[in-house]
């Protein structure tokens, strides 16, 4: 068997053994050259996008991924409409008060707040659902609260958070325990008081009591949205 064969097979194995990924129901299509393996399809949640690209990683002779892979939208929306509810959200935002927002809409960059203490930038741009994040904040907890509030925005197809923290910050467990935690405070249908978050080698756990399994789903996929997280563990439990 030749090894471009052999390596697409090992991928696609490991795809299936993740239950979350639901390569039966969500295909991806997958190409090989030289060492760089491209994934390309929709899938139905940051979860199984990230799963996606961890299993396929893992396999030996893989050195480079080429991510292509977009979450099926919570609700269809045009660039325009993703656009006009990031500008909200991040205008709302208190962290990021003392930011400047550019958005970037048919090649022309707008200013959409200018405040002048200069805190930070946040710049974004819309293309076919995908939303790309961009400019310089002070720290890693800004960054991953723009990523947040980008997925939550419900016709996002993906989130492509290049924006850089300055000075550099180094990554810590703690630091993604405390970016999961503001997650869960900021969503307004998540009761964070009742959950308990921690984290490992960028698995995050959830212990604690939910009223609902909706609401338990959706603490869920708040600790997938925070960038950089690898795993999620939800030992929530459910006590009306």
């Amino acid at each position: 068997m030749p090894e471009k064969t052999k390596i697409l097979n090992t991928v696609r194995a490991a795809l299936m053994s993740e239950p979350l990924v639901g390569l039966r129901t969500h295909p991806i299509e997958l190409r090989y050259e030289d060492g760089t393996l491209t994934l390309e399809g929709e899938v139905a949640s940051v979860a199984a996008k990230k799963l996606a690209l961890e299993a396929a990683a893992a396999v030996p002779g893989v050195t480079g991924i080429v991510d292509r892979v977009r979450v099926a939208p919570a609700q269809p929306m045009g660039d325009g409409a993703i656009r006009d509810e990031l500008r909200r959200a991040f205008l709302q935002e208190p962290a990021f008060a003392g930011f400047a927002i550019h958005e970037t809409a048919k090649g022309r960059t707008e200013s959409v707040s200018a405040p002048t203490q200069g805190e930070g930038t946040i710049e974004y741009e819309v293309a076919n659902g995908i939303v790309t994040l961009n400019g310089q904040v002070p720290g890693l907890g800004h960054k991953r609260l723009a990523g947040v509030l980008a997925w939550w925005v419900p016709g996002s197809r993906d989130v492509v958070n290049g924006i850089e923290e300055v000075p550099e910050e180094e990554d810590s467990d703690a630091e993604m325990t405390d970016a999961v935690r503001l997650a869960l405070e900021k969503d307004v249908f998540v009761n964070a008081g009742q959950i308990r978050v921690s984290t490992q080698d960028r698995v995050v756990t959830l212990d604690g009591l939910v009223p609902k399994e909706a609401e338990k789903d959706m603490a869920e996929r708040d600790a997938w949205y925070v960038f950089g997280v690898d795993r999620v563990v939800n030992r929530l439990v459910v006590r009306p």
